[in-house]
């Protein structure tokens, strides 16, 4: 799997130890791990990484596990990233605190690790589809991510591979509005510079390929703030 293919886990734990030991298991399942020690340093790695998923301890310096649920989940622009939050306080009010508060998955210490790594996948299959290889699927157009197929109404589809990644991008999230910038990330990767025209080079290309057998453009242009798919 690409670099920019992979999902990548805010894993935010103060606990040395257990920290290492969750980012080995988290790397050995094929996941982008970037680790934070406390709450602050949490909330600036989600501007600079941009996360699927944060492991979130509830207990942290600074700011507070629940505070950061909190603040991303208010957040227009964070409240799609899914938190699995643990907690060693395994009364009912706590579980039920974290989950309004906007955890997706509430998770007691002390905990199996491998249950644990089943609960990311869960959430990943639910927010990065196509890692989990999900079949997607829009209107009449289905991606197959296993065999990296593209059909429209049950013709095959040729695209590149910088077209295919694009596709997956928007067809698992119908409607979303991203930014050449956002595109940049996930498709080509942050470690890789390239101008944000090119985005839009092989946007061209994507809607030449998705009508090459006939059909109506699906991509939509956002004046001023991007791309989406419907």
């Amino acid at each position: 799997m690409a670099a920019a293919d992979m999902p990548t886990v805010l894993l935010v734990e103060d606990e040395p130890a257990q920290r290492e030991v969750l980012a080995y298991n988290l790397e050995a399942e094929g996941f982008r791990v970037v680790q934070a020690a406390d709450g602050e340093e949490a909330l600036m790695l989600v501007e600079e990484v941009a996360p699927d998923l944060l492991v979130l301890d509830w207990m942290l310096p600074n700011v507070s596990g629940i505070e950061v649920c909190r603040r991303l989940k208010m957040n227009p622009e964070t409240r799609a990233i899914s938190i699995i939050m643990l907690s060693a306080r395994a009364e009912e009010v706590d579980r039920v605190r974290g989950l309004e508060t906007g955890a997706d998955d509430y998770v007691i210490k002390p905990y199996s690790v491998v249950e644990l790594m089943a609960r990311v996948r869960a959430q990943l299959r639910r927010t990065r589809p196509s890692t989990m290889g999900v079949m997607l699927e829009y209107e009449d157009i289905r991606l197959d991510t296993e065999s990296h197929r593209v059909y429209r109404s049950d013709k095959v589809l040729k695209l590149g591979p910088t077209e295919f990644r694009l596709l997956t991008t928007f067809m698992e999230k119908p409607g979303r509005v991203w930014s050449r910038d956002q595109l940049l990330d996930r498709v080509w990767g942050r470690d890789i510079y390239v101008d944000t025209r090119t985005v839009d080079v092989h946007i061209g290309r994507l809607r030449k390929a998705l009508s090459q057998h006939g059909g109506e453009d699906p991509l939509r242009t956002v004046r001023g703030a991007g791309y989406a798919l419907g």
